[in-house]
This record gives C-alpha cells, sequence and structure tokens, in this order.
C-alpha cells in the first residue's frame, strides 16, 4: 500500500442503529452502512472483542518470525491489522490484511495511515479464498471463518497451514455452537443480555439475528480443533472464551 500524502481525519464512526426499525429480513452484508458501524456494532455484539484485540499483538509479539509474512485474513477496518503491526518487532516481516469488501479497505487504509507504526501494511481487496499464502508466521481468522461456507472452510485451514512456517500459527476467532441444547440457550441468552446491556433494543437484536443467521453459520469447538488438526496444526487450545464466543490458537510446530 502506498503511503498516503496526509491520512486527514479518521473515517466517520457512526453509532449502530441499523436494525432499530422495522425492515426487510435481508441477509447481512458488509456494505458501506456496516463498515460505518462497525466498530460501534462488534464492540457493542461480540463479548470480549476488546480484551481479543490487543491479545493479538502479544501473541503475534511472541510468534512472528524473522523474514516471515503475517496475514489478517478478513481485516474489515483493520483492528487486527493493526494488533499485528504493532506486535512484529522484525522490519524484514511482511504484513497483509486481506478482505473482500471494498468498503472495509476503504475505510482500513485510512486508519492504517493514521496508525504512528511505521511498518508497511499490504491490503489486498479480494476473496480470502483465493489470497496467496506463503512463508507465513502469524495468521489471523478474526471472526472471519464463520462467513465462510462450511464446505469451503477445510480447504482454506489447509492452505494456512501448508504456508505456515514452523513454530508458527494460526489465531482463529469464532461464534461457536453448542452440542447441549440447554447450554446453547443459555449461552444464547446471555449473549443477548451482553447486547441490552449494551444499549440494543429487542427489536434490533431479533432483525440482526434473522439477517445474520443465514450468512454466519458457527460449528462446535470440537468441530473446530478437528478441522485445524486435519488441516495440518500440531496443537490446538483456546485460549479465551466469553459465552459463545472463542479464540483458538493452532500451532505448526518446528
Amino acid at each position: 500500500m502506498s503511503k498516503p500524502k496526509s491520512p486527514g481525519k479518521p473515517p466517520e464512526q457512526a453509532t449502530d442503529r441499523l436494525f432499530a426499525t422495522e425492515r426487510r429480513p435481508d441477509d447481512f452484508r458488509f456494505d458501506a452502512s456496516v463498515a460505518r458501524v462497525f466498530p460501534d456494532m462488534i464492540r457493542r455484539s461480540v463479548p470480549g472483542y476488546t480484551t481479543i484485540i490487543p491479545m493479538i499483538e502479544v501473541i503475534t509479539e511472541q510468534y512472528a518470525q524473522a523474514g516471515s509474512n503475517c496475514y489478517d485474513l478478513g481485516c474489515s477496518l483493520g483492528a487486527s491489522t493493526l494488533a499485528m503491526r504493532h506486535g512484529i518487532s522484525y522490519p524484514d516481516c511482511s504484513l497483509f490484511g486481506v478482505d473482500n469488501s471494498s468498503a472495509m479497505i476503504e475505510r482500513c487504509e485510512h486508519y492504517i495511515a493514521l496508525d504512528d507504526n511505521p511498518m508497511p501494511v499490504t491490503l489486498r481487496c479480494e476473496d480470502i479464498l483465493h489470497t496467496e499464502l506463503s512463508n507465513a508466521s502469524v495468521t489471523t481468522l478474526n471472526f472471519t471463518l464463520q462467513f465462510i461456507a462450511p464446505e469451503e472452510r477445510s480447504a482454506l485451514l489447509t492452505r494456512i497451514a501448508r504456508a505456515t512456517r514452523p513454530g508458527g500459527v494460526l489465531i482463529l476467532s469464532e461464534k461457536i455452537q453448542f452440542e447441549s441444547e440447554r447450554e446453547q440457550n443459555t449461552q444464547t441468552r446471555l449473549h443477548h443480555d451482553f447486547k441490552r446491556a449494551n444499549g440494543y433494543s429487542d427489536l434490533e437484536i431479533s432483525q440482526k439475528r434473522s439477517a445474520i443467521e443465514r450468512v454466519l453459520i458457527p460449528e462446535t469447538l470440537a468441530a473446530h480443533k478437528q478441522r485445524l488438526l486435519d488441516a495440518g496444526f500440531d496443537d490446538v487450545m483456546v485460549w479465551y472464551q466469553c459465552f459463545n464466543f472463542v479464540s483458538m490458537l493452532a500451532i505448526k510446530n518446528g
């Protein structure tokens, strides 16, 4: 990404009111309207998000290797990208942020330019299923895989594992499904209470759930772990969980 002449002001951030009034039951899309309210939306919708982002910096600092590539796949506005940027201590590392939403990439470019870290970041507006991956030490899928069709997830994770150097990692954050119906209902209720505590109305919660459930397909923690092992990672561990949101670390042993 070429350095802009002037970073200017940060892009406008609005309060998420996208589902505050009755609307047609359209599928959820990462378009310009979502990009504009995304920081507020994800902070108020994903418990633990404000903890996960700074910990991505800590994990990157631990696992980034000299002369390697680091990837944020599904980078949206670049929160994980910036965390990785600040966690990389090697000047010969290359950092890539990839997202298929042009609206997200456009705003991400602005946030990257405003950040005071001098490390170059290459942003790609393309499908992560087709982006080139190689020589990776740290890759992040931060609440991204859940939007990939289930039948395409194994191939993506296998490509990531094959591209990962010995000692490298994948940080995978996901909303999960529970095997027990009782636990699923309890965790869902707690998640909705979290949203209410952050100012969302029952109408907003209901309408967003209807819109997103057709494009966000959660799976069990056991399914995620087995797929990561099958893809070629050697160890998989949960390092964070809050209600039905988890973040895992998949490690490629040396």
